[in-house]
Protein backbone atom coordinates (compact mmCIF):
# COMPACT_ATOMS: atom_id res chain seq x y z
CA UNK A 1 0.00 0.00 0.00
CA UNK A 2 0.85 3.19 -0.95
CA UNK A 3 1.32 6.43 1.32
CA UNK A 4 -1.60 8.01 -1.02
CA UNK A 5 -3.69 5.08 -0.42
CA UNK A 6 -3.40 4.56 3.41
CA UNK A 7 -6.55 5.70 4.81
CA UNK A 8 -5.05 6.80 7.70
CA UNK A 9 -5.10 10.39 7.12
CA UNK A 10 -4.34 13.52 8.98
CA UNK A 11 -3.70 17.72 9.05
CA UNK A 12 -0.81 18.16 6.45
CA UNK A 13 0.50 20.57 9.27
CA UNK A 14 -1.73 19.41 12.17
CA UNK A 15 -1.16 21.43 15.40
CA UNK A 16 1.33 20.14 18.07
CA UNK A 17 -0.05 19.01 21.10
CA UNK A 18 2.48 21.29 23.45
CA UNK A 19 1.15 24.44 24.48
CA UNK A 20 4.19 26.81 23.11
CA UNK A 21 3.43 25.30 19.63
CA UNK A 22 1.09 27.24 17.62
CA UNK A 23 -1.35 26.01 15.18
CA UNK A 24 -0.84 24.80 11.68
CA UNK A 25 -1.72 26.71 8.78
CA UNK A 26 -4.28 25.00 6.62
CA UNK A 27 -2.36 22.64 3.79
CA UNK A 28 -3.31 20.04 2.08
CA UNK A 29 -3.45 17.14 3.42
CA UNK A 30 -1.17 14.22 4.57
CA UNK A 31 -0.48 10.22 4.55
CA UNK A 32 0.13 8.86 7.98
CA UNK A 33 0.76 5.42 7.95
CA UNK A 34 -0.26 3.16 11.01
CA UNK A 35 3.39 3.03 12.18
CA UNK A 36 4.49 6.53 13.09
CA UNK A 37 1.60 6.18 15.77
CA UNK A 38 4.00 3.61 17.40
CA UNK A 39 6.86 5.53 16.61
CA UNK A 40 5.90 8.72 17.99
CA UNK A 41 5.14 7.70 21.61
CA UNK A 42 8.94 8.36 22.65
CA UNK A 43 10.19 9.83 19.73
CA UNK A 44 12.98 11.18 21.50
CA UNK A 45 14.17 8.41 23.60
CA UNK A 46 13.89 6.51 19.48
CA UNK A 47 16.08 9.44 17.95
CA UNK A 48 18.85 8.84 20.65
CA UNK A 49 18.71 5.05 20.43
CA UNK A 50 19.25 5.74 16.35
CA UNK A 51 21.97 8.15 16.88
CA UNK A 52 23.77 5.84 19.62
CA UNK A 53 23.77 2.79 16.90
CA UNK A 54 24.79 4.95 13.90
CA UNK A 55 27.87 6.68 15.53
CA UNK A 56 28.85 5.27 18.77
CA UNK A 57 30.62 2.96 17.16
CA UNK A 58 32.71 5.32 14.78
CA UNK A 59 33.43 7.37 18.00
CA UNK A 60 34.99 4.20 19.89
CA UNK A 61 37.10 3.02 17.13
CA UNK A 62 38.18 5.61 14.80
CA UNK A 63 42.07 7.00 15.71
CA UNK A 64 42.52 10.78 15.90
CA UNK A 65 41.86 12.31 12.61
CA UNK A 66 44.12 14.90 11.78
CA UNK A 67 44.13 18.31 11.54
CA UNK A 68 41.01 19.65 13.29
CA UNK A 69 40.19 17.05 15.41
CA UNK A 70 43.20 16.48 16.85
CA UNK A 71 43.87 20.47 17.59
CA UNK A 72 40.47 20.22 19.41
CA UNK A 73 41.30 17.34 21.07
CA UNK A 74 45.36 17.97 22.35
CA UNK A 75 44.22 21.80 23.42
CA UNK A 76 41.24 20.38 25.79
CA UNK A 77 43.69 17.47 26.98
CA UNK A 78 46.36 20.19 27.86
CA UNK A 79 43.23 22.29 29.61
CA UNK A 80 42.59 19.38 31.81
CA UNK A 81 46.35 19.09 32.55
CA UNK A 82 47.01 22.59 33.63
CA UNK A 83 43.71 23.49 35.30
CA UNK A 84 43.49 26.66 33.00
CA UNK A 85 39.86 27.18 32.00
CA UNK A 86 40.56 30.66 30.24
CA UNK A 87 43.90 30.19 28.36
CA UNK A 88 44.05 27.41 25.20
CA UNK A 89 46.91 26.01 24.13
CA UNK A 90 48.10 23.78 21.34
CA UNK A 91 51.42 22.12 21.98
CA UNK A 92 54.03 24.97 23.43
CA UNK A 93 51.80 27.84 21.41
CA UNK A 94 48.73 29.97 22.28
CA UNK A 95 45.27 28.70 20.18
CA UNK A 96 43.26 31.86 19.79
CA UNK A 97 41.52 30.70 17.02
CA UNK A 98 38.10 29.49 18.27
CA UNK A 99 36.87 30.63 21.70
CA UNK A 100 36.95 28.46 24.59
CA UNK A 101 33.90 26.46 24.80
CA UNK A 102 34.23 23.51 23.05
CA UNK A 103 37.22 22.87 25.20
CA UNK A 104 34.97 23.01 28.52
CA UNK A 105 32.74 20.71 27.32
CA UNK A 106 35.46 18.31 25.79
CA UNK A 107 37.36 18.75 28.89
CA UNK A 108 34.56 18.08 31.30
CA UNK A 109 33.89 15.29 29.43
CA UNK A 110 37.15 13.55 29.69
CA UNK A 111 37.03 14.43 33.41
CA UNK A 112 33.71 12.96 33.69
CA UNK A 113 34.68 9.92 31.78
CA UNK A 114 37.99 9.76 33.68
CA UNK A 115 35.79 9.49 36.75
CA UNK A 116 33.03 7.52 36.31
CA UNK A 117 35.69 4.52 34.33
CA UNK A 118 38.78 5.41 37.04
CA UNK A 119 41.45 5.57 34.00
CA UNK A 120 42.40 8.93 34.70
CA UNK A 121 43.89 8.95 31.68
CA UNK A 122 43.39 12.02 28.83
CA UNK A 123 44.92 10.58 26.26
CA UNK A 124 41.52 8.44 25.11
CA UNK A 125 40.35 10.54 22.16
CA UNK A 126 36.62 8.74 22.46
CA UNK A 127 36.52 11.07 26.07
CA UNK A 128 36.55 13.85 23.61
CA UNK A 129 34.35 12.49 20.80
CA UNK A 130 31.49 12.19 23.54
CA UNK A 131 30.52 15.87 23.52
CA UNK A 132 30.18 15.79 19.30
CA UNK A 133 27.84 12.29 20.18
CA UNK A 134 25.36 13.96 22.38
CA UNK A 135 25.55 17.49 20.11
CA UNK A 136 24.39 15.20 17.20
CA UNK A 137 21.24 13.77 19.32
CA UNK A 138 20.29 17.01 20.44
CA UNK A 139 20.42 18.44 16.79
CA UNK A 140 17.73 15.75 16.39
CA UNK A 141 15.77 16.12 19.17
CA UNK A 142 15.52 20.21 18.12
CA UNK A 143 15.09 19.37 14.85
CA UNK A 144 12.03 17.43 15.83
CA UNK A 145 11.30 20.56 18.47
CA UNK A 146 11.58 23.17 14.87
CA UNK A 147 9.40 21.43 12.83
CA UNK A 148 6.65 21.55 16.06
CA UNK A 149 6.52 25.15 15.66
CA UNK A 150 4.77 24.37 12.43
CA UNK A 151 3.23 20.54 12.01
CA UNK A 152 2.41 17.34 13.59
CA UNK A 153 4.87 15.16 15.66
CA UNK A 154 4.65 12.70 13.23
CA UNK A 155 6.00 15.29 10.81
CA UNK A 156 8.63 16.25 12.97
CA UNK A 157 9.69 12.96 13.88
CA UNK A 158 10.08 12.52 9.70
CA UNK A 159 12.25 15.82 10.00
CA UNK A 160 14.20 14.55 13.12
CA UNK A 161 15.00 10.74 11.19
CA UNK A 162 15.88 12.56 8.14
CA UNK A 163 18.45 15.02 9.97
CA UNK A 164 20.02 12.03 11.73
CA UNK A 165 20.67 9.78 8.68
CA UNK A 166 22.50 12.62 6.79
CA UNK A 167 26.27 11.36 6.34
CA UNK A 168 27.17 14.56 7.21
CA UNK A 169 25.86 14.97 10.62
CA UNK A 170 27.34 11.52 11.30
CA UNK A 171 30.67 12.54 10.69
CA UNK A 172 30.71 15.34 12.38
CA UNK A 173 28.72 13.51 15.68
CA UNK A 174 32.32 11.07 15.82
CA UNK A 175 34.95 13.36 15.77
CA UNK A 176 36.14 15.83 18.48
CA UNK A 177 35.26 19.01 16.53
CA UNK A 178 32.81 22.09 17.22
CA UNK A 179 30.02 21.28 14.35
CA UNK A 180 27.84 19.53 15.84
CA UNK A 181 27.36 21.26 19.16
CA UNK A 182 27.22 24.31 17.52
CA UNK A 183 24.31 22.87 14.81
CA UNK A 184 22.30 22.42 18.55
CA UNK A 185 22.95 25.84 19.54
CA UNK A 186 21.61 27.13 15.94
CA UNK A 187 18.77 25.19 15.96
CA UNK A 188 17.70 26.32 19.43
CA UNK A 189 18.19 30.08 18.23
CA UNK A 190 15.90 29.34 14.92
CA UNK A 191 13.52 27.66 17.05
CA UNK A 192 12.81 30.86 18.87
CA UNK A 193 12.84 32.54 15.75
CA UNK A 194 10.79 30.72 13.48
CA UNK A 195 7.99 30.48 16.72
CA UNK A 196 8.30 34.32 16.73
CA UNK A 197 7.65 35.38 13.30
CA UNK A 198 4.72 33.18 12.76
CA UNK A 199 3.04 34.38 16.14
CA UNK A 200 3.88 37.80 14.57
CA UNK A 201 2.46 36.75 10.52
CA UNK A 202 -0.42 34.91 12.11
CA UNK A 203 -2.82 36.06 14.65
CA UNK A 204 -4.24 32.52 15.90
CA UNK A 205 -1.19 31.65 16.43
CA UNK A 206 0.31 32.24 20.06
CA UNK A 207 3.44 34.14 20.93
CA UNK A 208 5.95 32.06 22.52
CA UNK A 209 6.66 32.94 26.33
CA UNK A 210 9.87 35.51 27.80
CA UNK A 211 11.29 32.73 29.38
CA UNK A 212 11.41 30.47 25.95
CA UNK A 213 12.65 33.99 24.25
CA UNK A 214 15.59 34.17 26.84
CA UNK A 215 16.21 30.63 26.17
CA UNK A 216 17.21 31.64 22.64
CA UNK A 217 19.53 34.25 23.45
CA UNK A 218 21.51 31.95 26.08
CA UNK A 219 21.69 29.23 22.68
CA UNK A 220 22.79 32.44 20.97
CA UNK A 221 25.35 33.08 23.83
CA UNK A 222 26.30 29.37 24.13
CA UNK A 223 27.14 29.16 20.34
CA UNK A 224 29.16 32.51 20.34
CA UNK A 225 31.49 30.58 22.96
CA UNK A 226 31.56 27.45 20.85
CA UNK A 227 32.20 29.53 17.35
CA UNK A 228 31.48 33.02 17.64
CA UNK A 229 30.28 34.15 14.10
CA UNK A 230 28.09 31.08 13.43
CA UNK A 231 24.78 31.08 15.34
CA UNK A 232 24.48 34.98 15.50
CA UNK A 233 25.36 34.48 11.29
CA UNK A 234 22.51 32.49 10.98
CA UNK A 235 19.88 34.48 12.61
CA UNK A 236 21.21 37.32 10.88
CA UNK A 237 21.11 36.25 7.71
CA UNK A 238 17.43 34.36 8.01
CA UNK A 239 16.19 38.31 9.32
CA UNK A 240 17.84 39.79 6.33
CA UNK A 241 16.34 37.65 3.74
CA UNK A 242 12.60 38.05 5.84
CA UNK A 243 13.44 41.93 5.43
CA UNK A 244 14.02 41.52 2.17
CA UNK A 245 11.49 39.26 1.35
CA UNK A 246 8.58 41.06 3.74
CA UNK A 247 9.29 44.63 3.52
CA UNK A 248 8.94 44.21 7.16
CA UNK A 249 10.61 43.99 10.74
CA UNK A 250 8.38 45.08 12.76
CA UNK A 251 8.05 41.12 13.99
CA UNK A 252 11.43 42.06 15.81
CA UNK A 253 9.96 43.39 18.77
CA UNK A 254 8.97 40.78 19.50
CA UNK A 255 12.30 39.52 20.43
CA UNK A 256 13.10 41.50 24.26
CA UNK A 257 16.05 42.41 22.58
CA UNK A 258 17.47 44.56 25.18
CA UNK A 259 17.20 41.53 28.20
CA UNK A 260 18.16 39.10 25.69
CA UNK A 261 21.52 41.23 24.67
CA UNK A 262 22.17 42.13 28.22
CA UNK A 263 21.63 38.08 28.81
CA UNK A 264 24.11 37.11 25.90
CA UNK A 265 26.43 39.99 27.01
CA UNK A 266 26.62 39.03 30.69
CA UNK A 267 26.68 35.19 29.81
CA UNK A 268 29.86 35.73 26.95
CA UNK A 269 32.11 39.02 28.59
CA UNK A 270 33.37 37.23 31.28
CA UNK A 271 35.75 34.70 29.16
CA UNK A 272 36.26 37.26 26.94
CA UNK A 273 37.34 39.70 29.53
CA UNK A 274 39.44 37.09 30.95
CA UNK A 275 41.59 35.77 27.78
CA UNK A 276 41.84 39.14 26.91
CA UNK A 277 43.96 40.06 29.64
CA UNK A 278 45.09 36.71 29.21
CA UNK A 279 46.28 37.05 25.93
CA UNK A 280 47.17 40.81 26.22
CA UNK A 281 44.76 41.26 23.05
CA UNK A 282 46.27 38.84 20.95
CA UNK A 283 43.15 36.10 21.13
CA UNK A 284 41.09 38.81 19.03
CA UNK A 285 44.03 39.47 16.53
CA UNK A 286 44.02 36.19 16.03
CA UNK A 287 40.83 34.57 15.87
CA UNK A 288 39.34 37.81 14.23
CA UNK A 289 41.79 39.47 12.17
CA UNK A 290 44.09 36.20 11.26
CA UNK A 291 41.34 33.13 10.89
CA UNK A 292 37.73 34.61 10.68
CA UNK A 293 39.06 37.42 7.61
CA UNK A 294 41.23 35.15 6.41
CA UNK A 295 38.30 32.74 5.67
CA UNK A 296 36.51 36.01 4.27
CA UNK A 297 39.59 36.92 1.83
CA UNK A 298 40.08 33.96 -0.01
CA UNK A 299 40.57 29.97 0.61
CA UNK A 300 42.47 29.72 3.85
CA UNK A 301 44.65 26.57 3.97
CA UNK A 302 44.07 25.71 0.54
CA UNK A 303 40.20 25.22 0.85
CA UNK A 304 39.21 27.41 -1.63
CA UNK A 305 36.31 26.37 -4.23
CA UNK A 306 34.17 28.03 -6.48
CA UNK A 307 30.62 28.82 -5.88
CA UNK A 308 28.86 25.47 -6.29
CA UNK A 309 31.01 23.12 -3.80
CA UNK A 310 28.14 22.64 -1.65
CA UNK A 311 25.64 21.80 -4.49
CA UNK A 312 28.04 19.38 -5.83
CA UNK A 313 28.22 17.64 -2.67
CA UNK A 314 25.18 17.32 -1.54
CA UNK A 315 24.35 13.76 -3.38
CA UNK A 316 27.05 12.41 -0.79
CA UNK A 317 26.82 14.91 2.25
CA UNK A 318 23.06 15.10 2.51
CA UNK A 319 22.48 11.25 1.12
CA UNK A 320 19.92 10.00 2.03
CA UNK A 321 17.89 13.04 2.58
CA UNK A 322 18.99 13.96 -0.39
CA UNK A 323 16.23 12.23 -2.08
CA UNK A 324 13.34 14.11 -0.29
CA UNK A 325 15.08 17.67 -0.64
CA UNK A 326 14.44 19.23 -4.20
CA UNK A 327 10.75 18.34 -4.34
CA UNK A 328 10.41 19.61 -0.75
CA UNK A 329 12.13 22.87 -1.34
CA UNK A 330 9.44 23.10 -4.30
CA UNK A 331 6.18 22.25 -2.36
CA UNK A 332 7.70 24.91 -0.19
CA UNK A 333 7.71 27.18 -2.84
CA UNK A 334 4.04 26.65 -3.58
CA UNK A 335 3.24 27.21 0.13
CA UNK A 336 5.51 30.40 0.49
CA UNK A 337 2.12 32.48 1.51
CA UNK A 338 2.37 30.27 5.06
CA UNK A 339 4.79 32.13 7.21
CA UNK A 340 6.33 29.05 8.79
CA UNK A 341 7.25 27.53 4.95
CA UNK A 342 8.39 31.04 4.37
CA UNK A 343 10.91 31.27 7.28
CA UNK A 344 12.41 27.44 6.57
CA UNK A 345 12.91 28.75 3.01
CA UNK A 346 14.80 32.22 3.88
CA UNK A 347 16.53 30.09 6.42
CA UNK A 348 17.89 27.19 4.49
CA UNK A 349 18.51 29.28 1.16
CA UNK A 350 20.31 32.74 2.56
CA UNK A 351 22.56 30.73 5.00
CA UNK A 352 23.34 28.46 1.76
CA UNK A 353 23.84 31.20 -0.77
CA UNK A 354 26.54 32.52 1.73
CA UNK A 355 28.53 29.73 2.44
CA UNK A 356 28.65 29.45 -1.45
CA UNK A 357 30.34 32.90 -1.74
CA UNK A 358 32.61 32.73 1.06
CA UNK A 359 35.77 31.73 -0.73
CA UNK A 360 36.75 29.19 2.18
CA UNK A 361 34.72 25.80 1.84
CA UNK A 362 35.05 23.15 3.91
CA UNK A 363 32.24 20.66 3.51
CA UNK A 364 30.55 21.30 7.08
CA UNK A 365 30.27 24.97 6.08
CA UNK A 366 26.87 24.19 4.88
CA UNK A 367 25.36 22.15 7.72
CA UNK A 368 23.16 25.04 9.25
CA UNK A 369 21.15 24.64 6.16
CA UNK A 370 20.26 21.24 6.67
CA UNK A 371 17.43 21.50 9.19
CA UNK A 372 15.25 23.71 7.41
CA UNK A 373 15.61 21.45 4.43
CA UNK A 374 14.91 18.25 6.52
CA UNK A 375 11.53 20.11 7.84
CA UNK A 376 10.57 20.68 4.18
CA UNK A 377 11.57 17.22 3.29
CA UNK A 378 9.51 16.10 5.30
CA UNK A 379 6.51 18.07 4.58
CA UNK A 380 7.04 16.35 1.26
CA UNK A 381 7.24 12.96 2.60
CA UNK A 382 3.79 12.69 4.51
CA UNK A 383 1.96 14.80 2.05
CA UNK A 384 -0.55 13.28 -0.15
CA UNK A 385 -0.13 13.80 -4.00
CA UNK A 386 -2.95 15.24 -6.27
CA UNK A 387 -3.72 16.24 -9.16
CA UNK A 388 -2.75 19.93 -8.72
CA UNK A 389 0.91 19.49 -8.15
CA UNK A 390 3.42 21.98 -10.37
CA UNK A 391 4.71 19.82 -13.05
CA UNK A 392 7.90 20.79 -11.85
CA UNK A 393 7.33 18.70 -9.35
CA UNK A 394 7.89 15.77 -10.79
CA UNK A 395 11.19 17.41 -12.35
CA UNK A 396 12.34 17.91 -8.62
CA UNK A 397 11.29 14.23 -7.80
CA UNK A 398 13.79 13.65 -10.92
CA UNK A 399 16.79 15.36 -9.41
CA UNK A 400 16.27 13.85 -5.78
CA UNK A 401 16.38 10.71 -6.96
CA UNK A 402 19.57 11.15 -9.27
CA UNK A 403 21.13 13.01 -6.56
CA UNK A 404 20.06 9.32 -4.18
CA UNK A 405 21.63 7.18 -6.86
CA UNK A 406 24.63 9.10 -7.07
CA UNK A 407 25.08 9.18 -3.31
CA UNK A 408 24.37 5.38 -2.78
CA UNK A 409 26.88 4.70 -5.31
CA UNK A 410 29.19 7.35 -3.41
CA UNK A 411 28.95 5.13 -0.26
CA UNK A 412 29.01 1.32 -1.71
CA UNK A 413 32.58 2.22 -3.66
CA UNK A 414 34.06 3.92 -0.61
CA UNK A 415 33.28 0.25 1.76
CA UNK A 416 34.56 -1.81 -1.82
CA UNK A 417 37.51 0.54 -2.67
CA UNK A 418 38.84 2.47 -0.04
CA UNK A 419 40.92 -0.79 1.96
CA UNK A 420 42.51 -1.84 -1.33
CA UNK A 421 43.47 1.31 -1.97
CA UNK A 422 44.68 2.47 1.51
CA UNK A 423 44.63 -0.13 3.90
CA UNK A 424 44.72 -4.08 4.35
CA UNK A 425 42.50 -5.37 1.12
CA UNK A 426 38.74 -6.10 1.09
CA UNK A 427 37.20 -8.88 2.96
CA UNK A 428 33.80 -10.81 2.69
CA UNK A 429 31.67 -9.18 5.60
CA UNK A 430 32.69 -5.75 3.84
CA UNK A 431 31.45 -6.83 0.75
CA UNK A 432 28.90 -8.36 2.23
CA UNK A 433 27.32 -5.18 4.29
CA UNK A 434 28.26 -3.19 0.79
CA UNK A 435 25.83 -5.14 -0.31
CA UNK A 436 23.28 -4.94 1.87
CA UNK A 437 23.38 -0.91 1.80
CA UNK A 438 23.23 -0.59 -1.33
CA UNK A 439 20.21 -2.92 -1.59
CA UNK A 440 18.24 -1.12 1.14
CA UNK A 441 19.20 1.95 -0.98
CA UNK A 442 17.51 0.58 -3.92
CA UNK A 443 14.98 -0.33 -2.02
CA UNK A 444 14.51 2.54 -0.72
CA UNK A 445 14.40 4.32 -4.21
CA UNK A 446 11.74 2.01 -5.70
CA UNK A 447 9.52 2.46 -2.52
CA UNK A 448 9.86 6.47 -3.55
CA UNK A 449 9.15 5.71 -6.96
CA UNK A 450 6.17 4.12 -5.83
CA UNK A 451 4.79 7.09 -3.90
CA UNK A 452 5.30 5.45 -0.56
CA UNK A 453 7.51 8.31 0.93
CA UNK A 454 7.26 7.41 4.55
CA UNK A 455 8.34 4.00 3.98
CA UNK A 456 11.33 5.01 1.88
CA UNK A 457 12.42 7.51 4.67
CA UNK A 458 12.61 4.27 7.11
CA UNK A 459 14.63 2.02 4.48
CA UNK A 460 16.77 4.56 3.49
CA UNK A 461 17.43 4.87 7.78
CA UNK A 462 18.06 1.81 7.93
CA UNK A 463 20.71 1.35 4.58
CA UNK A 464 22.74 4.12 6.88
CA UNK A 465 22.46 2.19 9.76
CA UNK A 466 24.38 -0.48 7.76
CA UNK A 467 26.58 2.19 5.73
CA UNK A 468 27.55 4.66 8.91
CA UNK A 469 29.00 1.85 10.95
CA UNK A 470 30.46 -0.08 7.91
CA UNK A 471 32.51 2.81 7.13
CA UNK A 472 33.47 4.25 10.50
CA UNK A 473 34.00 0.94 12.35
CA UNK A 474 34.62 -1.28 9.49
CA UNK A 475 36.66 0.41 7.01
CA UNK A 476 38.29 3.41 8.48
CA UNK A 477 40.11 1.45 10.68
CA UNK A 478 41.42 -1.00 7.68
CA UNK A 479 42.60 1.84 5.87
CA UNK A 480 46.45 1.09 7.43
CA UNK A 481 48.16 3.65 4.78
CA UNK A 482 46.52 6.68 6.53
CA UNK A 483 46.89 5.63 9.75
CA UNK A 484 50.64 7.32 9.95
CA UNK A 485 50.76 8.07 13.61
CA UNK A 486 49.23 4.81 14.72
CA UNK A 487 51.55 3.07 12.93
CA UNK A 488 54.74 5.37 14.83
CA UNK A 489 53.33 5.28 18.13
CA UNK A 490 54.47 1.29 19.06
CA UNK A 491 57.53 2.16 16.44
CA UNK A 492 58.56 5.27 19.00
CA UNK A 493 57.30 3.10 22.33
CA UNK A 494 60.20 0.12 21.51
CA UNK A 495 62.19 2.49 20.69
CA UNK A 496 61.99 4.35 23.63
CA UNK A 497 64.42 4.57 26.98
CA UNK A 498 64.15 5.80 30.63
CA UNK A 499 65.15 9.29 30.59
CA UNK A 500 65.03 10.33 27.04
CA UNK A 501 63.94 14.03 26.31
CA UNK A 502 60.80 14.70 24.15
CA UNK A 503 60.59 13.14 20.25
CA UNK A 504 62.30 15.44 18.02
CA UNK A 505 59.73 15.45 14.80
CA UNK A 506 61.15 17.21 11.02
CA UNK A 507 59.12 17.42 8.57
CA UNK A 508 55.88 15.06 9.71
CA UNK A 509 54.19 17.19 12.15
CA UNK A 510 50.66 16.45 12.07
CA UNK A 511 48.20 17.04 15.31
CA UNK A 512 47.71 13.84 15.68
CA UNK A 513 51.47 13.72 16.62
CA UNK A 514 51.05 16.04 19.82
CA UNK A 515 47.97 13.90 20.81
CA UNK A 516 49.81 11.00 20.76
CA UNK A 517 53.26 11.89 22.31
CA UNK A 518 52.06 15.12 24.43
CA UNK A 519 52.61 18.52 24.13
CA UNK A 520 56.43 18.74 24.95
CA UNK A 521 57.28 17.11 21.37
CA UNK A 522 60.08 19.09 19.75
CA UNK A 523 58.69 21.06 16.43
CA UNK A 524 61.90 21.59 14.45
CA UNK A 525 63.20 20.97 10.75
CA UNK A 526 65.56 18.93 9.86
CA UNK A 527 69.16 20.76 11.05
CA UNK A 528 67.29 21.95 14.32
CA UNK A 529 66.24 18.61 15.12
CA UNK A 530 69.92 17.23 14.56
CA UNK A 531 70.90 20.48 17.15
CA UNK A 532 68.43 19.15 19.62
CA UNK A 533 69.58 15.44 19.53
CA UNK A 534 72.89 16.30 19.68
CA UNK A 535 72.69 18.24 22.76
CA UNK A 536 70.07 15.78 24.76
CA UNK A 537 70.04 12.56 22.85
CA UNK A 538 67.23 10.47 22.15
CA UNK A 539 64.37 9.93 19.36
CA UNK A 540 64.41 12.09 16.18
CA UNK A 541 62.09 11.70 13.29
CA UNK A 542 62.54 13.17 10.21
CA UNK A 543 60.51 13.15 6.80
CA UNK A 544 62.33 12.35 3.69
CA UNK A 545 62.15 15.87 2.65
CA UNK A 546 63.99 16.52 6.06
CA UNK A 547 66.91 14.16 5.79
CA UNK A 548 68.92 15.98 4.08
CA UNK A 549 69.17 18.36 6.68
CA UNK A 550 69.22 16.38 9.43
CA UNK A 551 72.13 14.68 7.77
CA UNK A 552 74.34 17.42 6.88
CA UNK A 553 73.24 19.43 10.39
CA UNK A 554 74.78 16.06 12.08
CA UNK A 555 78.13 15.66 10.19
CA UNK A 556 78.74 19.30 11.15
CA UNK A 557 78.82 18.59 14.38
CA UNK A 558 80.36 15.33 13.98
CA UNK A 559 77.28 13.34 16.28
CA UNK A 560 76.17 9.80 15.41
CA UNK A 561 72.80 8.47 15.09
CA UNK A 562 71.68 4.76 14.34
CA UNK A 563 68.17 4.12 12.16
CA UNK A 564 65.76 2.22 14.49
CA UNK A 565 63.02 1.86 12.14
CA UNK A 566 61.26 3.56 9.45
CA UNK A 567 57.83 3.39 7.54
CA UNK A 568 55.84 4.25 4.17
CA UNK A 569 52.28 5.54 4.64
CA UNK A 570 50.02 8.11 2.90
CA UNK A 571 49.19 11.30 4.49
CA UNK A 572 46.07 12.20 3.72
CA UNK A 573 45.79 16.10 5.28
CA UNK A 574 48.16 16.61 2.40
CA UNK A 575 46.99 14.36 -0.51
CA UNK A 576 51.01 12.46 -0.81
CA UNK A 577 52.86 9.56 0.28
CA UNK A 578 54.99 9.76 3.45
CA UNK A 579 58.09 8.25 4.45
CA UNK A 580 59.63 8.98 7.48
CA UNK A 581 62.53 7.41 9.25
CA UNK A 582 63.07 7.11 13.55
CA UNK A 583 66.78 7.72 14.87
CA UNK A 584 68.94 7.76 17.84
CA UNK A 585 71.00 10.36 18.22
CA UNK A 586 73.75 9.91 20.51
CA UNK A 587 74.01 13.26 22.75
CA UNK A 588 77.56 14.81 22.38
CA UNK A 589 79.91 15.43 25.48
CA UNK A 590 79.57 18.75 26.94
Amino acid sequence: MTDSQNPALGPALAPAPAAENPPAPALPRTALPKFWGLLTRRPYALLALLGLLMWLPGVVSLPALDRDESRFAQASRQMVESGDPVDIRLGQVPRYKKPAGIYWLQSASTVVTGAIFHQGETTHIWTYRLVSLLGAIAVAWLTLWCALALASVEVGLVAALLMLSTLLLAAEATIATTDAVLLACVLAVQGVLLRVYRAAREPDAPQPSRRMILWGWAACAAGILVKAPVVPGVAIVTIAGLAVWDRDIRWLRKLHALPGFLLTVLLVTPWLVAITIQSQGAFFEHSLGNDFAAKLAGGQESHGMWPGYYLLLSAATFFPTILFVAPGIVLGIVRRNDAAIRFLLVWAGAWWLLVEAVPTKLPHYVLSSYPALAILAALFVLTVPTTTDPRWLTVARWIGRVQFVIGAVVLTVAVLLLPRLYGEGDAWWLMALAAAGAVLAITALVLSLRQAQSWAVLVSLLAMLVFVPTLLAGVAPRLSQIWVTERLKPLVREASRPGDPPLALAGYQEPSMLFAFGKDVVLADGARAADAGAKSGGLALVEDDELGGFLARLAELQADADKVGELTGFNYSRGRKVHVTLYRVTRLPE
